[in-house]
């Protein structure tokens, strides 16, 4: 009898953990690539990674880093020459000539859409004066935003250096910065572009080599193809749908395109935006001075799924109050931070500001009679 009990206890075990593991698997999507993250744009959380922060050959998609640094350079409306180097640039090409004129912005397409290196060599030489200043350049940005894993030693991509790489955390780390600016945003978006040929009579056309933004996928919002022999098929892409905000890397993809389209599947189904914290006067703070007196500036929003929801928790810090705050005498620029826990683990913090009395000013008597005349005669305060 109790031989039987034993079988009966096991087997209800192993069912569970049977029924667990295959939801477990059923819920991740299915990734070919060596190594791949999935990333909400808007908050920054990773909603799935394999080996992400393995550092590895990146081809093509060293160009994010390359076209966000002409955008920020303020010389997208400056006509450039084309050097002999740069248009000799082996590979990937839109077929510059040498002492040819362009504008920075067409090279930038040229760059995101085509892929072209010798677009790559000729944003380099222009914005940081040389090929050497520009990868000093690259490099200074990727520390500055975040990227720990990565340095660059080329505008490009090629494999004519060892030591360039990155991750796929660190270049959804770069998307997510180079997407917050909205001409790089709409460059990685477009479909086409037409750019002037000086040798013909007609423009180029250049489509965009990115297959998911073009065809397969209709929530694509931008990215960058890359291969090269030892990197293989490198992809970023970026997606929304219903105002949630995506990206994904993958590195060494085989099946990039599908793999794709599953983390993004996935993210869409399994993650949506929840408002911890929302925007402006705090009302859940019952000091006496603090009461209808506290604000954020921003509001934090967290990427959940739907059993998350419960383990947010939001903590408010607050330094002591003092009465002279409420005449607007001596108050900090911050007096206190709420802070944002999810599953005990602290995610986001807010600083919380105070709003006291606003002094106003005894307008003498002329003050009064002056603004009245103008008043009168219409006369604005702007001119």
């Amino acid at each position: 009898m109790r031989k039987k009990k034993l079988h009966i206890y096991y087997l209800v075990i192993f069912t569970f953990l049977f029924v667990f593991l295959t939801q477990e698997v059923k819920a991740k999507p299915g990734v070919s690539a060596h190594r791949a993250i999935l990333m909400d744009q808007e908050t920054g959380r990773v909603l799935y990674e394999k080996d992400a922060h393995t550092k590895s050959r990146i081809a093509s998609i060293t160009k994010i880093m390359t076209a966000i640094l002409a955008v920020e350079s303020g010389k997208m409306d400056k006509t450039v020459t084309v050097s002999a180097n740069a248009a000799g640039t082996e590979g990937s090409s839109i077929y510059l000539k040498p002492g040819e004129k362009i504008k920075l912005e067409d090279l930038v397409y040229g760059l995101m859409l085509r892929s072209g290196n010798d677009s790559a060599v000729a944003i380099a030489e222009n914005v940081g004066g040389s090929l050497e200043g520009f990868v000093y350049l690259m490099n200074e940005k990727a520390k500055e935003i975040g990227m720990t894993n990565t340095h660059f030693e080329n505008p490009h991509g090629l494999d004519d250096h060892e030591n360039h790489y990155s991750t796929a955390y660190d270049m959804a780390i770069l998307t997510r910065y180079a997407m917050k600016n909205k001409t790089y945003k709409k460059i990685a978006g477009t479909k086409s572009y037409k750019s002037p040929d000086p040798n013909n009579k007609w423009d180029r056309t250049w489509r965009n080599k990115n297959r998911l933004l073009t065809q397969l996928y209709k929530y694509t919002t931008g990215g960058k193809t890359g291969y090269t022999k030892r990197a293989k098929r490198t992809l970023v892409t970026t997606a929304s749908k219903d105002n949630e905000n995506l990206i994904a890397v993958t590195l060494n993809g085989p099946d990039d395109w599908n793999d794709h389209i599953n983390m993004f599947e996935y993210g869409f189904k399994n993650y949506d935006y929840k408002v911890a914290v929302p925007k402006g006067q705090l009302d859940n703070i019952d000091n006496e001075i603090y009461k209808g007196r506290t604000y954020v500036k921003r509001e934090a929003v967290l990427s959940l799924t739907q059993e998350e929801e419960e383990d947010v928790r939001v903590q408010y810090k607050m330094l002591k109050p003092n009465k002279q705050w409420l005449e607007g005498d001596n108050v900090p620029d911050v007096v206190g931070k709420a802070v944002i826990y999810l599953d005990e683990r602290e995610v986001d913090s807010l600083p919380i500001y105070f709003k006291g009395e606003e002094k106003k000013e005894e307008k003498k008597w002329w003050q009064f009679w002056a603004y009245s005349f103008q008043a009168l005669i219409g006369v604005k305060d702007d001119g």
